[in-house]
């Protein structure tokens, strides 16, 4: 599933530069993959689930961050 597969590969390059999860969610499921990393949450979702919860607009006057 491409959720797990990128929740992976954060997951392992923050551990490759010191950087363990606190607490990961939704790995057995897949549909939304939280990782918390105590000062940064990354919240990793099936496009359904991110249109259903849209947690952008809980956040909607946060600057915007796009990461390559």
């Amino acid at each position: 599933m491409h959720v797990k597969a990128i929740a992976k590969a954060v997951k392992d390059g923050l551990i490759e530069v010191g950087h363990k999860p606190y607490h990961i969610e939704g790995m057995t499921k897949g549909n939304w993959i939280l990782l918390d990393y105590v000062d940064i949450v990354v919240h990793i979702f099936m496009e359904p689930t991110r249109q259903f919860y849209a947690l952008e607009n809980l956040w909607g006057d946060a600057p915007l961050e796009e990461l390559s």
